[in-house]
């Protein structure tokens, strides 16, 4: 049945209810349909299958038996083709094994690089993760830690508990997506900036939150090699000079520690990334105590 444009479409029928059940009328409904003189309600044809009398005839005496009422078969359910993966839901990360002489490059690992501001962390922590064999993800705390905007608690203005809940925010959630990652075949690579001995911000939060599989690994260039990097550098991630000499002193802290230190003071990002598969191998066929 054709409809005039812009018409409203009749609304569907209920069980029970026919089109003037709730008033609705397609004379009233569609222009140039006048509505004429009431009458007898219009009788539908019969459903295919029916053998009753056709409209207008008596019904049957009552003795006769009756037709049994088709049955509803209920429609088979459409099958879900919206290509749904189910995820492993992540959990504590355990160390890696692998047996014989360790591959880091072929091995789903979790890797926390720490170090101070413009020892080449995030550089590092990219190109080691665009080039290895297996997927690998590049988790960075203080990018993290950006998402805030409206009220951002900027550290250089001050460490202050406000801050501090913000950067145990961005590291739970930094955590949280380390498990999920991993738990899904996916490697990851965290940096962070862990000072030896602020324990509220320390390795301790790391393990907790990732899990105790986390290797870390502490990138220690000298401090005029991070005093030129911090100089190219803009925007917040810019420190003064003095407060660069006093995070790169607190970070001197890490020898002596027994995690492992690469000083990438001559090395440049290829090197640096190379020498950190080498740390790691040794890292997983023998597990630093932290």
């Amino acid at each position: 049945m054709q409809h005039a444009v812009g018409a409203p479409l009749p609304p569907p029928h209920q069980p029970g209810q026919g089109p003037a059940a709730d008033g609705w009328s397609p004379a009233a409904q569609h222009p140039g349909h006048p509505g004429g003189p009431a009458g007898p309600a219009p009788t539908s044809p019969p459903a295919p299958g029916f053998t009753g009398p056709p409209p207008g005839h008596p019904a049957p005496p009552s003795h006769l038996p009756h037709p049994a009422p088709p049955q509803h078969v209920p429609a088979a359910p459409i099958p879900d083709t919206t290509g749904h993966v189910q995820l492993p839901p992540g959990g504590p990360v355990a160390m890696p094994s692998a047996p014989g002489a360790p591959d880091p490059a072929a091995t789903t690992l979790a890797v926390l690089l720490i170090g101070p501001a413009g020892a080449g962390k995030t550089s590092v922590a990219k190109y080691w993760a665009d080039h290895r064999r297996v997927p690998t993800a590049h988790i960075s705390l203080d990018d993290v830690r950006e998402w805030v905007r409206s009220g951002f608690a900027d550290p250089q203005s001050g460490w202050n508990d406000h801050s501090e809940a913000q950067y145990r925010l961005a590291r739970r959630t930094c955590g949280f997506a380390a498990r999920n990652f991993l738990a899904n075949g996916i490697s990851c690579i965290l940096d962070d900036a862990v000072f030896p001995d602020r324990p509220v911000v320390g390795l301790g939060g790391w393990k907790r939150h990732v899990g105790p599989g986390l290797l870390p690994v502490v990138l220690l260039p000298g401090l005029e090699i991070v005093l030129e990097r911090n100089a190219e550098r803009s925007g917040n991630r810019r420190l003064t000079d003095e407060e660069v000499a006093r995070i790169h002193g607190r970070m001197a802290g890490w020898y002596g520690s027994g995690l492992p230190i690469i000083d990438n003071s001559q090395l440049d990002v290829p090197s640096t990334a190379r020498v950190l598969d080498e740390v790691l191998a040794r890292s997983i066929a023998s597990p630093p105590q932290w």
